[in-house]
């Protein structure tokens, strides 16, 4: 299983000395559902939960992608009761400026104090002392990139980072002029936005960062909450015997993308499953 991991290739971020393989693990979705509450409460199956995040790292992947408004509280909490003492080589990216309502909303939260206590409760629900890497997640929108000037909450973040806290700083759910700028501000070593086999807007970004190093994690690689469909993707599927999953991963790990995580998926048990599909397949 390691091998069919590691045959998806690595990277190192830039400026650091974390190299990373490119199939990595979204945790989002370990947290439960209250209704319409996504993300939110424990698992009905904790143990499942733990088991799944042993299962990714006995897999061979060394990169947990994660925020602790998941649950909240909930996902950071279960990686620590599973993964904890963490191996050497676990790169753990967080995320902060997300706060979650009473009815389950994502609200913005990008004052100093929020951005700060967000730090802080990652630290304590993972058992670190300092982040590997913490995205900060522009909340213009909450569901796409939009404009709007990210400094102040980018400047606190820098800040932290060398207060110790942080080590490395990316971005998530920004724009090419968010993107530039951050790197006026701080080393900015990943962006995560959305994007996959259907969702294909950052094409021209994706060569923008591949150029300048920096790595790019797509989200949703998969659909998100509602997998991916297309007549073309089920007869290309039907034509080689593969899976859904299976030729989305193929498609995505043939890219210059430096970087490709699946998400969690709505049961833990399908980790082991998952990591299979991560074996490149000569289909393009």
């Amino acid at each position: 299983m390691i091998e069919q991991t590691e045959q998806a290739g690595s990277f190192r971020l830039p400026g650091t000395s974390m190299t990373m393989n490119r199939m990595g693990y979204g945790a989002m979705q370990l947290a439960g559902r209250d209704g319409n509450k996504l993300v939110w409460g424990p698992p009905r199956d904790i143990d499942a939960a733990i088991a799944v995040l042993r299962e990714a790292v006995a897999s061979g992947v060394n990169h947990i992608d994660t925020a602790d408004f998941y649950g909240p509280h909930v996902t950071n909490q279960i990686i620590r009761r599973a993964l904890s003492p963490y191996p050497d080589d676990l790169v753990i990216v967080t995320k902060v400026s997300v706060r979650r309502g009473e009815d389950g909303s994502w609200i913005p939260a990008f004052s100093p104090e929020e951005l700060t206590a967000a730090v802080h409760d990652n630290l304590r629900n993972l058992g670190l002392d300092v982040l590997d890497v913490v995205n900060l997640r522009s909340m213009f929108s909450v569901h796409e990139p939009a404009e709007g000037s990210i400094e102040a909450p980018l400047t606190v973040l820098a800040e932290l980072r060398q207060k110790g806290l942080v080590r490395n700083i990316g971005l998530s759910n920004v724009t090419p002029a968010q993107i530039a700028e951050a790197r006026q501000i701080a080393p900015i070593v990943c962006v995560q936005n959305h994007y996959n086999l259907a969702h294909r807007a950052d094409d021209t970004l994706i060569a923008d960062l591949a150029r300048d190093g920096i790595a790019y994690v797509p989200f949703f690689p998969l659909g998100g909450f509602t997998p991916l469909q297309s007549a073309t993707l089920s007869d290309v599927t039907v034509r080689l015997g593969a899976t859904p999953m299976q030729v989305t991963l193929a498609w995505l790990l043939r890219l210059h993308i430096r970087r490709i995580r699946p998400t969690s998926g709505q049961a833990p048990h399908t980790f082991v499953y998952r990591v299979k599909a991560s074996q490149p397949f000569c289909c393009f």
